[in-house]
């Protein structure tokens, strides 16, 4: 209820209409009517026999580490070190430092000020001066001077008060600013980690393949010398292994690409984690089950969304800061002092002056200022609703597009999973045959490359399918676990 109620005060004044029933109801917790459902015209389990379904979709929250779900320790590890190192991370952190300094700077403008001074002065009049020449003496003499002043604005309309609420509704955008961008490095580092395993896991196919077209090229050519095999036979199989030698290369360049971009997000130099990434290559295994919550959390963790409700409640401060300015000021002021010749009198409280009273500002005429004033506050304001409602709009339809791409891929998988156990079926006939002397060789190999680039599809599948996993916690805002609550971020003090 704390967002509706704040959207319908931002959007009192505003002249176009911000918000609808429908964003209404989806920013009430528990009374969101859209649930998460799976894509029309996937398959279920049934169809595919003997293959991994896809995941089951839970309501529990979606975990803070996410990531685990993979079930990865390198993965884990690496997203350790990335909070750690990475210097983006660490920028968004000083800026929540400086935000925190503005808020204790606006505060401290609403508190009584007391200053004290003190001074000391020679001089001497001119000879030539107009009044050394009506008599006034032109010897030297000493001036010592101390005192102070106090001054204190009453906030009598919230302007002050208003000023603060904006720069801590700032310092709470800032804190949620920071959260995304650890979100999304969280999201990058799984992305470029899965990305490196599944080039790896490529790398170890081409290398079986490479060592068929080796053998394949070797029997074309022994049965194109023995008249089997035509020339047309034998630049196939040439070109077949320049092919793979090719994709051998690529690979390579592609896995080094990749341990780099992994050493940039920790915060490393380049190479730096190339002996430990080349270690225990394997591609994780998918997440059985998805805990994506329930959809009228997305409000409560998406940081982005938080940000832009802190920054709304910013700009509605500052309206209101706007508005106080039309209305007198007053403000008490104090001051005195002792002023003598000689220094022994500065304790003297005979010789001091002194003034009291209030001061009132009242503004008459100031060129339209104000109300231009009025009018770009309240334009900012407007602004911050449409921004939030949009990042709103979004945010559905992000975790909407990611889910449905994440419940596809793992469609796509189960199906090339059945691919796979064909290919191997087709293999094992081969073989059978090759013993039986009904076949010769080359069927085995030829089964067996088959069986190589059905496993290839699988790898690209499965790596898909584990980026889709990646998008879609981005996407939920990467849990509620580690997140503070509004309330708790507003809290923070300099």
């Amino acid at each position: 209820m704390l967002l509706v109620t704040m959207l319908a005060l931002a959007l009192t004044g505003c002249a176009t209409p911000v918000a609808g029933p429908d964003l209404q109801a989806a920013t009430q917790p528990g009374e969101a009517r859209w649930t998460w459902r799976t894509p029309r015209g996937l398959p279920g389990p049934s169809v595919l026999p003997g293959t991994t379904p896809p995941p089951a979709l839970s309501p529990q929250p979606v975990p803070g580490t996410w990531w685990s779900l993979f079930d990865d320790p390198q993965l884990s590890a690496l997203q350790t070190q990335a909070i750690d190192g990475n210097l983006d991370l660490q920028a968004a952190l000083l800026r929540i430092a400086e935000s925190q300094a503005r808020l204790g700077m606006t505060e401290a403008t609403g508190l009584p000020r007391v200053n004290v001074d003190a001074g000391y002065s020679r001089a001497a009049l001119s000879a030539d001066s107009p009044l050394a020449r009506l008599g006034l003496p032109t010897r030297p003499h000493d001036q010592y001077q101390w005192g102070g002043q106090a001054s204190w604005e009453i906030d009598l309309w919230g302007h002050h008060q208003q000023l603060t609420e904006s720069a801590r509704a700032q310092l709470e955008a800032t804190h949620w600013a920071a959260r995304a961008a650890r979100v999304s490095l969280s999201a990058e580092v799984a992305r470029q980690y899965l990305l490196l395993r599944g080039v790896q896991a490529q790398q170890r196919l081409v290398d079986e393949h490479r060592q068929i077209a080796a053998e394949l090229l070797r029997l074309t050519e022994s049965r194109e010398r023995h008249g089997v095999a035509t020339r047309f036979d034998l630049a196939a199989a040439r070109a077949e292994q320049a092919t793979v030698e090719a994709r051998t290369i690529q690979l390579g360049q592609q896995r080094d690409v990749l341990m780099n971009a992994l050493a940039l997000l920790l915060g490393q130099p380049p190479h730096a984690l190339d002996e430990r990434l080349l270690a225990g290559a394997m591609l994780p295994p998918l997440p059985r089950e998805l805990p994506v919550g329930v959809p009228s959390d997305l409000v409560r963790q998406r940081p982005d969304i938080l940000q832009a409700e802190a920054q709304l409640r910013a700009a509605t401060a500052d309206k209101g800061a706007a508005q106080a300015d039309f209305y007198p000021r007053v403000s008490l002021n104090a001051g005195w002092s002792i002023s003598t010749a000689r220094s022994s009198e500065l304790g003297n409280w005979d010789m001091r002056q002194f003034s009291v009273g209030p001061v009132v500002h009242l503004p008459l005429f100031d060129g339209g200022l104000l109300q231009r004033t009025l009018v770009l506050t309240d334009a900012r304001q407007c602004s911050a609703a449409l921004a939030w409602r949009s990042t709103v709009l979004r945010a559905w339809h992000e975790v909407g597009a990611a889910l449905d791409a994440s419940l596809s891929e793992q469609a796509k998988q189960a199906r090339q999973q059945e691919a796979v156990a064909h290919s191997s079926q087709a293999l094992d006939s081969a073989r059978n045959a090759w013993k039986a002397g009904s076949a010769e060789f080359t069927t085995v190999l030829v089964a067996q490359r088959s069986l190589l680039n059905a496993q290839s599809a699988l790898t690209d599948t499965t790596t898909a399918a584990g980026l889709t996993v990646v998008s879609l916690y981005r996407a939920l805002g990467g849990g509620l676990a580690e997140v503070q609550s509004t309330r708790q971020v507003a809290e923070v003090q300099p």
